[in-house]
């Protein structure tokens, strides 16, 4: 006996749950199972509430300027209800020479910060003069190319700070394909992004002074996929061993029931996870790198403990930290800490330094509060302190990922009724993953195709 549906997705992390709301969203008459291997929803995003803090395993929060997002957010009124930190009124800071230096948000601040030198910031210029750099090359010797390599610091900032990555194995078109865009289209980046600038001249000068703001919630961030679960048929508790395709549709065989069929197929997992599945289909690869890292979550008295105001630090792989920064969390969203006490939630880890994850908590508590008290006003210990391991990594878009997206997206119009999302594919911040999934739901709804031109994403540190 099979189970037929309209719809099957696999996997009910955030793609998979923001793929079922927007198809139901625009077919509501769609009969649509969710099959998920775990006992819960929300993948890697899960909140931890202990003793009156609030910390993440996974991602701390997402910008408000993506339209898929706030579209979701609108639909189940959690715009409402959102916890915002406007990086206008924040700033972050970088590790420079053993302490913290405010990071440049706008281009005109680069050029008065002491984090690049006055030939550095010359050398910037440099971009209007250079030829569009050929292949598929690092972040690294891209912005070492256009910009000088005055410019790496900043970079490994931006790399460390979302994908706790290394510059030079990250590449630039899979990372950032709307800036390589702009430097193919115009020759250069400044030029790219002048033209850019006087666009947006057209749709009223707010759109050019505006800042968005990290975006998260009173209950943290897995508030936003028990919302997304509440009422989606979810199966949990169910593995999908493999799945083929036959005349009428897809059939999906699992361990722990009986055959499932669809007209449609979408598999929402981790790119690795994808790819295990995808293995008869013999993509490029079998897995891509990985980064783990662990929260280091640490409570201070607030009457001794100096936090200078923002949202956190993060140190350049020169500087040689054990942390790769921290975020000053009850700063960024009040309320994550017992009355008179302040959180910070450093990170370890990371691409470069795995074997960190391998010391014990305490020590990893011990490592981190002497690497933080050095770049803070720490005098005391912290009187609350736990260290989250998350169960899985941060996909890493290294030089070599474009061959594998063309490759799903040369088997996705291979097999129709095949569809690919997920954490991984096209981004690893949650506004990729709920663009990508409502790309995927109008795919499926009106048959057009989801992909779009890449924008042009600012770095915001």
């Amino acid at each position: 006996m099979t189970q037929s549906h309209d719809v099957i997705i696999i996997g009910a992390g955030l793609s998979g749950l923001a793929v079922a709301h927007f198809l139901g969203k625009t077919k509501p008459g769609l009969d649509l199972l969710i099959v998920e291997q775990g006992q819960r929803a929300g993948g890697a995003v899960r909140s931890c509430h202990d003793q009156g803090y609030l910390a993440e395993w996974g991602p701390h929060g997402f910008l408000d300027n993506n339209p898929a997002s706030r579209e979701l957010l609108a639909d189940f009124g959690l715009d409402r209800l959102a916890r915002k930190a406007p990086l206008a009124n924040f700033v972050r800071y970088l590790c420079h020479q053993g302490r913290l230096v405010v990071l440049p948000q706008k281009p005109r601040k680069l050029l008065a910060t002491p984090l690049v030198s006055l030939p550095g910031k010359l050398r910037v210029l440099g971009d209007l003069f250079r030829k569009p750099l050929a292949g598929e090359p690092t972040i690294g010797a891209w912005v070492s190319y256009r910009f000088g390599a005055g410019l790496l610091p900043l970079a490994d900032a931006a790399v460390t700070g979302t994908f706790a990555g290394d510059y030079e194995r990250l590449s630039i078109d899979a990372v950032m394909p709307g800036v390589r865009r702009l430097e193919k289209e115009h020759g250069s980046v400044l030029r790219g992004l002048i033209h850019t600038m006087r666009q947006k001249k057209k749709t009223g000068p707010a759109a050019l002074r505006a800042l968005p703001a990290m975006t998260s919630f009173s209950g943290g961030m897995e508030q936003l996929t028990e919302t997304l679960a509440a009422g989606k048929p979810i199966r949990f508790g169910t593995k999908v061993t493999s799945f083929r395709r036959e005349q009428t549709g897809w059939r999906v065989e699992c361990d722990t029931s009986e055959p499932l069929t669809s007209r449609i197929l979408i598999v929402a997992l981790p790119v690795n996870a994808a790819l295990a599945l995808l293995a008869p289909f013999a993509p490029p690869v079998a897995a891509i790198p990985e980064a783990r890292i662990a929260t280091v979550a640490l409570g201070f008295d607030a009457a001794t403990a100096q936090i200078p105001y923002g949202f956190g630090y993060l140190a350049p792989e020169r500087e040689q930290r054990f942390a790769l920064g921290a975020l000053f969390s009850t700063h960024m969203f009040p309320g994550r800490a017992p009355q008179g006490q302040v959180l910070l939630e450093a990170l370890v880890g990371g691409r470069r330094h795995p074997e960190r994850l391998n010391l014990d908590d305490a020590t990893l508590v011990e490592r981190v509060y002497a690497d933080l008290r050095q770049l803070l006003h720490l005098p005391t210990p912290p009187g609350y302190s736990r260290v989250l391991r998350s169960g899985g990594g941060i996909p890493q878009l290294e030089v070599g990922h474009l061959r594998l997206r063309q490759w799903r997206d040369a088997l996705q119009t291979a097999q129709p009724g095949l569809h690919i999302c997920g954490f991984g594919w096209e981004g690893i911040g949650m506004n990729d993953m709920m663009q990508a999934a409502q790309a995927a739901a109008m795919t499926v709804t009106a048959g057009e195709s989801g992909a779009k031109e890449a924008a042009v994403r600012p770095v915001y540190f």
